[in-house]
């Protein structure tokens, strides 16, 4: 890739300027984890729906989900000390709730976790829970700096927030730029909701798929949208047409705290959700997994709310306000969503040796709860993310698990 010397052209005077700069493009080939680029006025956005599969649901939370670039890195391969790269994100601010932190940008030298930054400034998005309604404020590039890292050639990756939509402006290093060569490493696509998308994660690369992608050597797609992963038939058919060589899917909180459908319903759209996957897959390792732990909606279904009382104290918290006597008239629980999954599994694992069931509560189940409560009744914190990247790693990557076969790697996968 060509890479030409030059000079940055928002500097302030009063930083002091590296004596020679190289501004490499940002092209799809340092990219990886995305599933399409978008070519914006200012750059590229990373999204992770193609558009054909966002133009056909015009949900703002889906929007801003699948634009949130959990999973998305900047991999290359350098002799650069310093580096810059230019950003515009968008920061959520929700009306009445407290200050969210900026998203926190990893920097991984050979693979290990080196340096971390954030980005102040550029646009914010406000968002008001009691009607959902939303107010988009543009704002500048920001940049953020990595410095002091070890001389000679080493792999660079930048994993972007997870949970802070990201424009990509410009690459500034003080050596060239090369993209990273494929390890061989396999693809491990992985669908699901907030919680894959890393909702409190500590950070990128500390979400549990991430944590889970690197004990397990894999490379990681995640389709993890926050409040979306709803069997969209869109969703199925993008991970149909990506290629990967381990595929997960975790399904049900979303179905139920939406409260979206009813177990006639549910049943058939699983299946529908698998034929669609096993269409462009039909061999892959394919594990299909259920909620973890969640006691708000345990046994009572969905809608589920911000409680009123404790944003009255500044808190974000969630509560379930369905009526559990709905369950005989085919209401969702997640116990009845785990009972329903297991059996679909079972029954086609017959005649798909490829297809696994995991039951989320052995990623975070009952006596995980005393002392790793939910602290917003619906997400883990940032050491239940570990704990959960810990756990799923040994069930599927290890001898004997899933995934723990060798397959050959995805062609072009990233």
């Amino acid at each position: 890739m060509p890479s030409e010397p030059s000079k940055p052209s928002d500097r302030r005077e009063s930083e002091p300027l590296t004596p020679e700069w190289i501004t490499t493009p940002l092209t799809d080939s340092l990219i990886r984890g995305a599933i399409e680029l978008e070519r914006t006025a200012r750059g590229l956005l990373p999204h992770r729906l193609p558009a054909r599969a966002r133009a056909q649901c015009a949900d703002g939370q889906l929007a801003m989900a699948e634009a949130q670039p959990s999973g998305v890195r900047l991999a290359f391969r350098t002799r650069a000390t310093t580096i810059e790269l230019d950003t515009v994100p968008t920061k959520r601010v929700y009306v009445g709730a407290p200050p969210r932190p900026d998203g926190v940008y990893d920097l991984l030298v050979d693979g290990r976790l080196t340096a971390q930054g954030t980005a102040g400034g550029g646009n914010t998005l406000v968002i008001d829970m009691k009607d959902w309604s939303t107010e988009h404020r543009p704002g500048p590039p920001t940049a953020v700096r990595f410095t002091g890292l070890p001389s000679g050639a080493k792999d660079i990756e930048i994993w972007l927030p997870h949970d802070e939509t990201t424009e990509l402006v410009a690459l500034r290093t003080d050596a060239a730029v090369e993209p990273l060569p494929r390890r061989g490493r396999p693809v491990w696509m992985h669908h699901g909701s907030s919680i894959s998308h890393g909702s409190d994660a500590a950070s990128p690369s500390t979400t549990w798929p991430a944590l889970a992608a690197s004990l397990g050597g894999a490379e990681l797609i995640n389709l993890g949208f926050g409040g979306s992963a709803l069997l969209d038939p869109f969703t199925a058919r993008t991970i149909r047409d990506t290629p990967a060589d381990l595929i997960s899917v975790k399904l049900g909180i979303n179905v139920v705290n939406l409260d979206l459908m009813r177990l006639r319903a549910f049943g058939p759209a699983v299946h529908g959700f698998l034929d669609t996957i096993r269409e462009g897959h039909p061999t892959a390792p394919l594990l299909v997994v259920s909620p973890i732990l969640c006691p708000v909606h345990e046994d009572t279904p969905g809608p589920c709310v911000p409680d009123p009382d404790a944003l009255a104290t500044g808190q974000l918290k969630f509560r379930a306000t369905g009526d559990p006597r709905g369950v005989a008239d085919g209401k969702l629980t997640l116990t009845v969503i785990r009972d329903e999954l297991a059996r679909i599994v079972r029954e086609r694992s017959a005649d798909d040796p490829n297809l696994y069931h995991l039951d989320g509560r052995e990623l975070y189940g009952p006596s995980d709860e005393p002392t790793s409560p939910l602290p917003d009744n619906l997400h883990p914190d940032p050491g239940t993310h570990r704990l959960i990247g810990a756990r799923f790693a040994q069930h599927a990557f290890t001898a004997g698990g899933p995934f723990g076969q060798p397959a050959a790697p995805a062609a072009e996968a990233l």
